[in-house]
């Protein structure tokens, strides 16, 4: 009898859950009394000055950095007690997204997400290229599979980005300053496409300093700040903290 899978929410439709929590950099204290949780479906805004501790908080989420102080649940798995072995499958329930597009330059769009699929263990070629197929639908990158990321520009890298983290359908989305590197035009596609993500059922927090992004798509705001968490109404958000 196959093993059932993993459910990705807690009993109060929680994807996310953190309680009394602290993070850290080996001894170096980055957040402290972390309270906050997150339906699934919710699309939230991590926002701070650079080094507030919002790339932190999702290094922690995915286990880069573990947590010893407080409880953390995300996605299925609680971060104190999971064990090793358990990681690569916390990691298979998100998608995450980097500020710098982390593509392997040496290999095509399509080679580069083929990687991922094989290293998470798909093995049926077929299986393989309509999956690939599929994300790069997503993304409107269908025709770009054949390229080398030196050919992109930097959104269309990012889109490509976006595609490797749906790859195996997250359940969750986690998104550090996935606009950082790009002119406005190109991080207001980005965010209509992120939105739409959302929208289909997956849910994303994104991390970023960028004020503008929050003025012209609103949503559920957590600050960090001073070492600490506070949720922000988007009217009281004083955007130049940000800078």
């Amino acid at each position: 009898m196959s093993k059932q899978p993993i459910k990705s929410t807690n009993s109060e439709g929680k994807i996310v859950e953190f309680k009394n929590a602290c993070i850290r950099q080996q001894e170096h204290l980055i957040l402290q009394d972390v309270n906050f949780s997150i339906d699934k479906g919710e699309f939230v805004y991590l926002i701070g000055k650079v080094g507030s501790g919002k790339s932190s908080l999702l290094k922690t989420m995915y286990k880069e950095l573990p947590l010893d102080e407080g409880y953390g649940y995300v996605a299925g798995y609680p971060l104190k007690t999971i064990k090793n072995k358990e990681v690569p499958l916390l990691r298979r329930k998100m998608g995450i997204i980097f500020q710098d597009f982390q593509l392997l330059s040496d290999r095509s769009v399509y080679d580069n997400l083929k990687f991922v699929l094989k290293a998470t263990g798909w093995r049926d070629r077929k299986d393989i290229d309509k999956r690939i197929r599929d994300v790069l639908s997503h993304v409107d990158m269908v025709h770009k599979g054949y390229k080398m990321p030196h050919q992109l520009s930097g959104g269309e890298q990012q889109r490509i980005g976006i595609a490797r983290s749906l790859l195996n359908s997250p359940d969750l989305i986690l998104a550090d300053e996935p606009t950082g590197n790009l002119d406005p035009d190109t991080s207001d596609e980005l965010m209509q496409l992120l939105k739409k993500i959302c929208l289909s059922g997956n849910t994303v927090i994104m991390a970023t300093h960028n004020y503008n992004l929050l003025k012209k798509f609103p949503g559920r705001t957590i600050r960090c700040e001073d070492t600490r968490l506070f949720e922000s109404k988007q009217e009281e958000i004083d955007f130049d903290l940000l800078d």
